[in-house]
């Protein structure tokens, strides 16, 4: 999908409103490429460039990252260090926000304890909107999905350190690619002609993984099928069960848990294909947070127990949250973007 090109001077003024900044805040849904010019035009206006920065990779030029980390470090200058009263935390874009408020209730219970702040959560429904908010503080701790992860570390400085996983530590899910029993796909090669729902453009198992790893198995999306983009894995998903889909590639997690809640039945598809693991949700800090309070931040989630809680149950198979890099744990999805021409500027971000 294409984002038509707006020139960020016509918006200065619309970014540095107060009430078009609250309205992307509170993650209302505007036209995708309006909230890539909003970060297009926001992004020198907040921080000052690193103008002296030697190094910083793919980062905006308003970070630096001297050691070679891949995130953006810490402000330099103590004095740029923000400790907020209310630490505001706020999830992956989803179907139902209202649910997964509930959800993350005794997480958020949890972590205001820990770091003595009044913590919010904040419903957000683009991955525009979310990234936005973090870069203009906004939102402190965030969970990003695994393909937006980059867009959040490079765009809003975004520090991913943990993720869901199990007892043992380990923690990914995989590419499903779902049809319906009686679609008469049974092959990858079967595809070829169909329209196939991918999620969205920046999503890592509904798209960039399917461009990159598809043409290994003989189809190549977009040309030996249509690629039509449901908005989520949900719709995809339900897409393909309806039959407005021949088939969709979709996270096993997301569709294990619409199975846990009824939404589909689990009889009426088939799987075939399945990826090697890909890690989940990234939960991040922003990189300009006062560093005790980062040690508090971490020291909540790894210290809560998910078992027993609503979390858990809606999150099956993990029990805790446990550390990760992004240089090392998203190099599989960097080479899966890098593989599709993906370049982490504001108007390749979807909504």
């Amino acid at each position: 999908m294409t984002h038509d090109a707006f020139q960020a001077p016509a918006y200065a003024s619309f970014i540095t409103s107060t009430n078009a900044l609250s309205a992307l805040f509170r993650g209302i849904q505007r036209p995708r490429n309006l909230l890539a010019t909003a970060l297009l035009a926001a992004l020198p206006l907040t921080v000052q460039a690193a103008e002296d920065c030697s190094q910083r990779g793919a980062l905006a030029s308003i970070y630096c990252d001297a050691d070679g980390d891949l995130v953006a470090d810490a402000p330099s200058d103590p004095s740029k260090y923000i400790d907020p009263e209310t630490l505001i935390f706020a999830y992956t874009p989803v179907e139902d926000p209202a649910i997964y408020a509930d959800i993350w209730d005794p997480f958020i219970e949890h972590l205001s304890e820990v770091t003595g702040k009044d913590v919010r959560f904040y419903a957000v429904q683009s991955n525009a909107a979310e990234i936005e908010a973090m870069r203009s503080d906004r939102i402190h701790v965030a969970g990003f999905s695994t393909g937006p992860t980059p867009f959040a570390v490079n765009l809003a400085g975004a520090v991913p350190f943990a993720i869901m996983g199990s007892e043992e530590g380990e923690f990914g899910y995989t590419l499903q690619l779902y049809t319906r029993k009686d679609s008469g796909i049974d092959t990858m090669e079967d595809l070829e002609g169909k329209r196939i729902a991918h999620t969205s453009p920046t999503s890592n198992s509904g798209n960039l993984a399917p461009r990159a790893l598809f043409p290994k198995e003989g189809i190549v999306p977009g040309e030996d099928y249509e690629v039509v983009y449901s908005g989520s894995h949900d719709q995809s998903m339900l897409g393909v069960v309806a039959g407005d889909y021949d088939a969709a590639p979709v996270a096993s997690e997301v569709v294990d848990r619409m199975a846990d809640r009824g939404l589909y039945d689990p009889e009426e598809v088939k799987i075939i294909y399945e990826s090697k693991p890909f890690p989940t949700t990234a939960y991040t800090y922003a990189h300009n947070l006062k560093p005790e309070l980062i040690d508090k931040i971490k020291e909540a989630f790894f210290t809560f127990d998910m078992r027993g809680t609503e979390l858990g149950e809606e999150f099956e198979g993990v029990t805790k949250f446990v550390p990760v890099t992004y240089k090392e744990d998203w190099e599989v999805i960097r080479d899966i973007q890098e593989a599709n021409g993906v370049k982490y500027t504001p108007d390749n971000l979807d909504g």
